[in-house]
């Protein structure tokens, strides 16, 4: 019989590009047989701002219900998603206050072992995607986690969206390509725990 794994998926969004994704991995994980916890970063911008940006303010509201992620989600999952839309080629400052609180998880090795990987979303197709992933598995090297990225796909770093101009919505090509790593994340995971 196949173990239970345990999946947390971090995320932020703004305006629901990330969050659909967070969902569709939290989906899948939940179908390959993983207990799953789907948690944000907590808001950190001003209220002025989110509600200068009407899909911003629209987003927050519509997902007020999604819990808040903690320290302890991390703690209880053999593995762990990140997901954060790319601010100048790195990840979102709510997404990276969030990591800041698992110091003292990480100083007492709380963090080690664990299966970790990562999506985003970005403007344009060169606007650091790659760099902001990376930037997340840089921390998990540091963590002394185990890097799953989906491999030979769209983004072999992690699933990604292209937004454009027009604000395109996730298609199915990232979609899948956030089955692939959910699948990908909870068999590896899988492995580990029965080694």
């Amino acid at each position: 019989m196949e173990r239970s794994v345990n999946v947390t998926v971090v995320y932020y969004s703004s305006t629901g590009t990330i969050h659909r994704i967070a969902t569709e991995i939290a989906e899948t994980a939940e179908k390959a047989g993983a207990e799953v916890r789907l948690v944000k970063a907590a808001e950190l911008a001003p209220r002025a701002a989110v509600e200068s940006r009407q899909a911003w303010a629209d987003h927050l509201a519509a997902t007020q219900d999604v819990p808040v992620a903690s320290v302890e989600d991390v703690l209880w999952a053999d593995a762990v998603l990140f997901g954060t839309p790319t601010r100048f080629g790195n990840m979102s400052a709510q997404l990276k206050q969030f990591i800041d609180t698992l110091g003292p998880a990480w100083f007492q090795g709380r963090l080690v072992h664990k299966v970790y990987s990562a999506f985003t979303s970005g403007g344009s197709t060169h606007g650091g995607m790659e760099t902001t992933l990376v930037s997340i598995y840089n921390m998990v090297c540091h963590f002394g986690g185990i890097i799953v990225p989906p491999g030979l796909n769209e983004n072999p770093y992690g699933t990604s969206h292209v937004l454009g101009s027009d604000n395109k919505p996730v298609g199915e090509i990232a979609l899948q390509s956030a089955r692939v790593q959910a699948e990908r994340v909870v068999r590896v995971a899988r492995a580990l725990k029965e080694v």
